[in-house]
């Protein structure tokens, strides 16, 4: 009877040690059975448990240490459970120490990126031929004389475009009709109407279900299991990309779309601008003053890369690097390859038997969905 007596106290104690304690707890819900909570929420409600800081706080932040398999909690900056690789909000730890892919689907190899991104540029039959435009690169600076706004160029970076063969194909035209959308500073607020979204609709249904190179992405990501059918596909990039959130004063003022194909001005600057037929567009305009070029890249038909510095009507962009020549979809599908598979890192592709790699960033003050992260910035790399 003693011996009971005291195995049951002993379980008593281990029982409520257990119940005070957050190992193996962090970031689940508050229950309300527990003497002491775990989550994010209790240091608002003042009833963390004594060990919190030491096991959840600290690691909680950018870590999966002792996170493994939480549920799902807005207030965290990173998550650990199995759907973080498909709203790309996994912590950084996520892979190691849990065992999953932080992707969302299969993981995707550098091997694949290299061989997928061969066959997207194969199949970008609505890219510029060499007789669809005429470079006047002129003055080649270094890095180190970026910083000097100074025009060394007297002409034009565009002699020629041949707006009537390029232009009329689908993807083209569903693409200029969304470049008068939006206003370039940030802080002012942005919103479309229902002609508008339906200008994104037409735009996404051309550039990814009305080409091959669309669907063959597609197809690449559904094997994968990043997606389930076109459908969840599209809509899924629509978000993404033309999503908005806030850039400034709190105002719904930016989007991935806007920044990277279009360009803004934030604190008096370019702030990204990374397309070729935006900055043809204004130059025509002349609205946009070519400066000079600081990295020209070795491939000798389209799409190239070209690191520019310009003036955007009164304001200078330091390095502007952007695809020249290819059709919308293919920087388009290019760049939500590496924002779907190497989120907010470097990602490594080959074009035409040669590397180059594209830099994204992804937008973490506020999500879309359960979670998932905005576009912030996407570029192929200038070095």
């Amino acid at each position: 009877m003693k011996l009971a007596f005291l195995t049951a106290l002993c379980l008593s104690i281990s029982l409520a040690d257990a119940l005070d304690s957050c190992v193996g707890r962090c970031g689940y819900g508050t229950n309300p059975s527990h003497p002491c909570q775990c989550n994010a929420a209790c240091e608002r409600f003042g009833d963390c448990c004594s060990d919190y800081w030491s096991t959840c706080a600290a690691a909680s932040q950018d870590s999966c240490q002792g996170r493994c398999g939480e549920s799902y909690n807005s207030l965290n900056r990173c998550h650990c459970n199995t759907k973080c690789g498909q709203y790309s909000n996994c912590c950084k730890d996520y892979s190691s120490l849990c065992g999953g892919s932080s992707s969302g689907g299969a993981s995707i190899s550098d091997l694949e990126l290299q061989s997928l991104s061969e066959r997207l540029l194969s199949l970008d039959v609505n890219k510029a031929r060499p007789g669809d435009l005429t470079l006047n690169p002129q003055s080649l600076i270094p890095d180190s004389e970026t910083a000097i706004p100074q025009d060394r160029a007297p002409q034009p970076l565009y002699s020629f475009v041949n707006e009537g063969v390029l232009f009329s194909k689908p993807t083209f035209s569903s693409f200029l009709k969304l470049l008068d959308n939006y206003s370039r500073f940030t802080g002012s607020t942005e919103s479309f109407s229902s002609e508008q979204q339906g200008e994104q609709d037409s735009f996404l249904r051309a550039a990814v279900m009305g080409t091959v190179l669309g669907k063959e992405l597609y197809n690449f990501l559904f094997t994968k299991g990043y997606y389930s059918s076109e459908v969840e596909f599209i809509q899924d990039l629509k978000m993404m990309w033309f999503g908005l959130y806030s850039r400034g004063k709190g105002q719904l003022d930016s989007s991935g779309f806007e920044h990277v194909f279009l360009g803004e001005i934030k604190n008096s600057k370019v702030s990204g601008f990374h397309n070729w037929i935006q900055f043809y567009r204004l130059e025509k305009q002349g609205q946009l003053n070519y400066y000079s070029h600081s990295f020209d890249g070795p491939w000798t038909s389209y799409p190239d890369v070209l690191g520019l510095q310009f003036n955007w009507d009164g304001y200078y962009k330091q390095v502007g690097s952007a695809f020249i020549g290819s059709s919308p979809e293919f920087d388009l599908a290019v760049y939500s390859l590496c924002f779907i598979a190497r989120p907010g890192k470097v990602c490594q592709l080959r074009l035409g038997g040669k590397p180059i790699a594209i830099q994204t960033y992804t937008w973490t003050n506020s999500f879309y969905g359960n979670g998932k992260k905005f576009i912030a910035s996407a570029y192929p790399i200038s070095p």
